[in-house]
């Protein structure tokens, strides 16, 4: 069965990179789907590859997935249309997953209700890293298979190469196990902060323990940053304890405007991320690890 990879719009260089990988090369093609709006502002497809029999690949991160979702279900309607003999979704940020309980009377659990507008159309997915919380696995809410690649090992290799003396603080509880494996495999220490957010934009953090700061350098590191209000609010303390200059790495740069300014004010000597989102802090790519999974799920 031919494997044939299809960007959606902005997805156009991964799907690139993805076939330049060994895991792919040679054993997977690229499609093309032509995607425009109406006047009117209704989507607009036309499949320009042949697909019938195949295995089809949608390449679609969903940073601001609003305006992305509606194409991308239909994508995956239209290749079934075709004769596709499977549909899967390589989604490197899978959005809503934050949204996992009802935090006040009235609100929707929208990581449930995004799985559930999803799953029917695909038969698997891959993603990096989501946001996995009070939801534990995809499973609970997906009801298509899934894979979920882990940053940790790119981002090891990112750091031991690129920071000298590295130690490693995660923002908050929470971070506490990947940021333990990222510096495992770099082979640095690292420390995890306690965080109180009082809302969107305000975020009280704990003060770093000092004795662990002389001669290194602080890497914050983060698996989704918005705002960024909490790698700044860090850095600042960071600052005032006479540290060395901090690294911020992110996996998912899902920057607010104004964030990385916020981050190079505060004090950041660099500012990088995973290239799951397209954005100019991309530095650690993660082609390697997507293509293998892609290849993986098509053995399942």
């Amino acid at each position: 069965m031919k494997t044939v990879l299809l960007p959606l719009p902005g997805n156009e260089a991964m799907a690139a990179a993805l076939l330049a990988q060994p895991a792919l090369a040679g054993q997977a093609e690229r499609g093309e789907l032509m995607v425009r709006s109406f006047p009117d502002g209704e989507t607009h497809l036309q499949l320009l590859s042949e697909v019938d029999g195949a295995r089809v690949v949608l390449v679609a991160t969903l940073d601001r997935p609003d305006g992305k979702l509606l194409p991308l279900l239909f994508a995956a309607a239209l290749v079934r249309d075709y004769g596709a003999a499977e549909v899967g979704l390589l989604v490197p940020y899978l959005a809503y997953m934050r949204q996992d309980t009802r935090f006040h009377p009235g609100e929707g659990v929208t990581a449930r209700y995004f799985a559930e507008t999803l799953s029917p159309r695909l038969d698997w997915l891959v993603t990096v890293d989501p946001h996995l919380h009070r939801i534990a696995r995809l499973e609970q809410v997906y009801r298509c298979a899934t894979c979920v690649v882990h940053a940790a090992p790119a981002m090891a290799e990112w750091i031991a190469a690129n920071v000298p003396k590295p130690l490693l603080i995660g923002p908050d509880e929470e971070s506490q196990q990947w940021v333990a494996e990222v510096a495992a495999l770099a082979q640095a220490p690292y420390l995890v902060l306690s965080k109180t957010r009082h809302g969107d934009r305000q975020v009280e953090v704990s003060r770093p323990d000092m004795t662990r700061l002389p001669g290194r350098t602080p890497v914050l590191v983060d698996d989704i940053v918005s705002t960024a209000h909490t790698m700044a609010e860090t850095l600042q303390q960071l600052r005032q304890l006479g540290a060395n200059p901090a690294v911020c790495v992110a996996v998912h740069a899902i920057f607010t405007e104004g964030a990385v300014d916020l981050l190079n004010r505060a004090g950041a000597a660099q500012v990088v991320s995973c290239n799951t989102v397209v954005h100019p802090s991309n530095a650690i790519a993660l082609e390697r690890w997507l293509a293998e999974a892609i290849q993986n799920m098509g053995t399942r």
